[in-house]
């Protein structure tokens, strides 16, 4: 059958839409195989073989795992088409990775060298527009796909973690970008903020997504450097991208979790968040407002946390070179000094705040994001999304939210995303669009050995089975923590904050983000 033509239904992949017969590989004397594309995958015959048969293909190469297809000249007048694929590929035991196979396969149809080139053209571009993500229409305009070619900012820090981000950027990053069509620019972090200041002052138009390479703390700094630009609602519609460079890697992890992956760890997180970053398709994210007694607004994508938790993330920084086990040596260190704060804990419950009254806001509180202050709860051109169900800090919270009666914590964390690191599975219900903070919050009197039972279960995201009455969980729409006094460390996104009152509340879909899912 001529390459081109349309064949009867094929068995598990759907209508042929494509189908020829070409050398399977690049040499002229390549064996010849017969070509089957459907909307879902490229399926591989041996020659001779029935294409409408029951038997089913030698190969069948699935479409949601390829990155890319090229077509190019070849010897003898002949022409190539090849398509990237990274399939997930398991050993006998532990988790399945995503592994590259690239197939190559020769057009020779005679003499005619443009003739050729013209047919491997027209397989690698039906292959690369059926390789591209089906976007759900179920959720409105919640979902998109990166343009091809698309061009990438690329933000990396060479020194988080254990100090590798830029050699594996350049070992297993790189080139599957380049197979996938996007072309990137890379800016190097020298010091504190500067990707802060770089994404709040560049003009982003020629950029389709900004990927960070590193922790969490990067991708903080980038975020709040979106937020103080005047125009920070247009520039927030750009889809960011994590890739894991850092120590932590919480949300590349709850990413990973999202798309259905398996646990992985390391380079094999890397290539995955690498892949979904290849296949382009991004979704909304929430992001919550923190306002802090001093008169500070931040926006956090991951989590606020007083207590054990803040404890281990921060006294285990002097250990960064161990790269994530740094927080397993860090959590025995602090649990030999198990620590108490006191302090006031309300939240407003997610069922509660449903059909709810806002809370008015002080218009005369000011609250600076970063070093810019904001006009609150205006709707002046630029103006940030207003707390809307915050009352100012120096008053007291609305009547309808919940004040937890204990007053003295081991730990309170407020998380929107499934993992805390890479190995804490601790919001298994969260999600990146779901309207909600996930607070937790640990009693004072819990023993040393049921803390450290709770984290070894949390690396299954099995803690809340343990039905531990010191360990509560709400959903939650905001919060407020008041401390007594200025003790222990506090948290955002994994960067160290003044122990002061904070208090938070989700803001909706808010930035988009490479999701997969």
């Amino acid at each position: 059958m001529a390459a081109g033509r349309r064949a009867p239904p094929e068995p598990g992949g759907g209508p042929v839409l494509l189908q020829g017969i070409f050398g399977a590989g690049p040499a002229p004397g390549a064996a010849a195989c017969s070509l089957s594309l459907t909307a879902r995958e490229l399926q591989v015959r041996r020659a001779g073989g029935c294409p409408g048969g029951s038997a089913g293909p030698d190969a069948a190469l699935r479409l949601a795992d390829c990155v890319g297809s090229a077509a190019f000249p070849a010897a003898a007048a002949a022409a190539c088409f090849s398509l990237v694929c990274y399939p997930l590929r398991g050993p006998r035991w532990g988790p399945p990775a995503r592994q590259r196979l690239e197939r190559i396969f020769r057009v020779s149809r005679g003499p005619d060298a443009e003739g050729n080139l013209r047919i491997a053209q027209a397989w690698s571009r039906r292959i690369r527009e059926l390789a591209v993500p089906a976007v759900p229409a179920q959720d409105g305009d919640s979902y998109g796909v990166l343009p091809r070619p698309c061009h990438a900012l690329v933000l990396l820090n060479p020194q988080s973690g254990s100090g590798r981000a830029l050699d594996d950027f350049q070992a297993v990053v790189q080139h599957m970008l380049a197979e996938a069509d996007i072309t990137t620019t890379v800016f190097i972090t020298e010091r504190p903020h500067h990707a802060h200041e770089k994404v709040r002052d560049e003009d982003l138009s020629q950029w389709d997504t900004l990927v960070v390479m590193s922790g969490d703390g990067l991708l903080f700094e980038v975020v709040n450097g979106l937020m103080e630009r005047p125009d920070w609602k247009e520039a927030m519609k750009k889809p960011l991208c994590i890739l894991p460079g850092g120590s932590g890697n919480a949300l590349a992890a709850s990413i990973n979790y999202y798309a259905g992956y398996d646990h992985v760890a390391k380079k094999k997180l890397l290539t995955n968040c690498t892949f979904i970053l290849c296949k382009g398709l991004y979704t909304q994210m929430d992001l919550v407002s923190l306002s802090t007694a001093s008169g500070k607004r931040f926006f956090s994508f991951l989590g606020f946390g007083w207590g054990f938790i803040s404890d281990v993330d921060i006294d285990s920084e002097k250990y960064r070179w161990l790269g994530s086990a740094r927080f397993t040596l860090g959590t025995l260190q602090c649990l030999a000094k198990l620590r108490v704060y006191q302090g006031r804990l309300s939240y407003l419950p997610v069922a509660t705040e449903q059909g709810s009254v806002p809370a008015p806001r002080d218009p005369h509180a000011p609250v600076t994001n970063g070093h810019v202050p904001q006009p609150a709860g205006t709707d002046a051109p630029g103006s940030l999304p207003p707390d809307s169900l915050l009352a100012p800090l120096g008053q007291p919270v609305p009547a309808h939210w919940t004040v937890v009666p204990e007053e003295e914590f081991v730990l309170v964390y407020a998380i929107y995303q499934s993992h805390l690191g890479t190995n804490l599975l601790m919001a298994p219900a969260a999600r990146l669009h779901d309207g909600c903070i996930h607070l937790f919050y640990m009693k004072a009197g819990i023993s040393r050995v049921t803390l450290l039972k709770l984290f070894l279960a949390m690396s299954r995201g099995t803690h809340l089975d343990l039905n531990c009455p010191h360990l509560c969980y709400v959903p939650v729409r905001a919060f407020r923590l008041e401390p007594r006094v200025a003790a222990g460390v506090m948290t955002v996104d994994g960067e160290a904050l003044a122990c002061e009152p904070v208090q938070g509340q989700v803001h909706a879909r808010l930035c988009r983000v490479l999701s997969g899912s």
